[in-house]
């Protein structure tokens, strides 16, 4: 299955905006695998974070693929901007659309992959009807918004449900952990069934991003080995 594979997803709302490039130039070399980017509104999140201009810069700086979460309402008026700009993947709310099933339709019109992402108290049983046309399940492992947030560990048992989902149906969508992801619970995340991983604070925050980087791959792959 394609999902069998670790990513590692550092997420640039925590790194040092002046150092943007050099960051991710670190991380990469450093095998990371995939860039998060979160893009908020200040209307479905209570935060605002950045755009297209930022997503095109990154396009320039890096050959990694881009991981665009749309944390916005209405996500279908910007997700052909966010492709253009270079977005690989778009992760799409199912609490920020009433359409959830055209969103992800739109991704892939315009040649990305597409995601769809869940809040914390939203049930997995509201993916049910898009999971075999998503290549990217995101569960919010925080309450989307900032950056440094505490883990909610009930989010384990979703990660197991899509897992169970996953192989009940021999579907290869994969599963993506976002919010308090670090070295105490990444193996934990990977044995429930969690395949790509997006850690900012946990990255950017420590004195070397890059050993952060190889450390978290380090776990997840052996736990997902073992998981085998």
């Amino acid at each position: 299955m394609s999902y069998a594979r670790v990513e590692i997803a550092p997420s640039i709302l925590a790194s040092d905006f002046a150092r943007l490039g050099e960051q991710v130039r670190m991380v990469e070399e450093a095998g990371a695998d995939v860039i998060h980017v979160d893009v908020m509104d200040g209307h479905f999140v209570p935060n605002i974070s950045l755009g297209i201009p930022v997503v095109e810069s990154l396009r320039k700086a890096t050959k990694l693929p881009l991981d665009v979460h749309l944390m916005i309402d209405q996500p279908e008026r910007y997700i052909a901007d966010f492709v253009r700009a270079g977005a690989s993947r778009v992760l799409v709310h199912e609490e920020s659309t009433v359409h959830l099933d055209r969103a992800v339709a739109m991704v892939r019109e315009h040649g990305a992959e597409a995601g769809a992402a869940i809040n914390p108290a939203t049930p997995v049983a509201m993916l049910g009807e898009v999971l075999d046309k998503v290549d990217t399940v995101l569960v919010m492992t925080v309450n989307p918004g900032f950056g440094g947030q505490k883990f909610i560990p009930n989010t384990y048992e979703k990660i197991r449900q899509l897992n169970h989902m996953r192989a009940r149906y021999n579907a290869s969508f994969r599963i993506e952990v976002d919010g308090g992801v670090d070295l105490e619970n990444t193996a934990a995340l990977a044995q429930a069934g969690a395949n790509t991983f997006v850690a900012g604070t946990s990255i950017f925050h420590t004195a070397d991003p890059a050993a952060a980087t190889r450390q978290l791959k380090k776990l997840a792959t052996q736990a997902l080995s073992q998981k085998a």
